[in-house]
């Protein structure tokens, strides 16, 4: 049985409509301007990481001047979710969304990371090594064709990245009204375990990724979905930045 799911930034289906409306419309008429290419779509992925950047330093001098980031960063990480699921269901408002996304999402990696080096010293130059070294091994391998996104494939990590998220959303919901510890708190060994598997997840959603902007520039979609792949792109890149942050505390820990 094929797995399917509702997210447009895990599947093909945001960009399989959207393609069926632009073949429409290139029946009369032909406008290469108007159509999603890889170029565009990787300097919309540097603007989007720009905007996160900038945005992340300015908490980042906030934190070691006195301020207190947490206040940015749950605010940031609460308004760059809004985004994602706006830009999930109407990815043609992706233009706007996804600067905004960057920006938002930036106070929160900036006010975490803060918090990460004030105890661990150095871990945040470990954790943005890691997770770029992981980025251009996963495009390399994708890019030679050593790792193919076959429908199984996908099928796998989608469902692995929805039960990875089921299982963080009840682990938070429990620990809140509970005095239980979720088995990927603490620095055991069952922990880290754990988190290297996740992070492996999120490693492969990056196939996903390079996939569904592949994919898209095939098909000639509107300009608009370049937006919507760099942010898609910039999700999955988060997500594996802050993994890293959680594996590489774990492991300074237990020093």
């Amino acid at each position: 049985m094929e797995f399917k799911s509702k997210n447009p930034f895990l599947n093909n289906k945001s960009f399989s409509a959207t393609s069926k409306v632009e073949q429409v419309h290139r029946a009369t008429v032909i406008d290469y301007d108007n159509e999603m290419t890889l170029s565009g779509t990787i300097n919309k992925t540097l603007l989007l990481f720009l905007l996160l950047t900038a945005s992340a330093i300015v908490i980042w001098w906030m934190a070691f001047n006195g301020y207190n980031p947490i206040i940015p960063a749950i605010g940031g990480a609460i308004i760059g979710l809004i985004l994602v699921v706006i830009s999930a269901f109407k990815p043609q408002y992706s233009p706007i969304l996804a600067p905004g996304y960057a920006l938002f999402e930036g106070l929160f990696i900036g006010g975490i990371s803060a918090i990460f080096e004030a105890k661990y010293p150095g871990i945040v130059i470990q954790a943005v090594g890691a997770t770029f070294v992981t980025f251009a091994v996963c495009l390399g391998l994708y890019k030679f064709k050593i790792v193919k996104v076959t429908e199984q494939f996908k099928s796998v990590v989608v469902a692995a990245t929805l039960a990875i998220a089921t299982y963080y959303l009840i682990s938070w919901v429990v620990s809140m009204f509970t005095s239980f510890q979720p088995v990927h708190y603490g620095n055991s060994m069952m922990s880290i375990g754990i988190s290297v598997f996740v992070i492996i997840i999120a490693a492969l959603n990056l196939f996903l990724d390079f996939d569904r902007i592949e994919k898209g520039v095939e098909q000639k979609m509107p300009k608009f979905m370049e937006w919507f792949g760099a942010m898609g792109l910039m999700i999955t890149l988060v997500w594996l930045y802050i993994e890293f942050l959680r594996l590489l505390s774990k492991l300074s820990s237990k020093d």
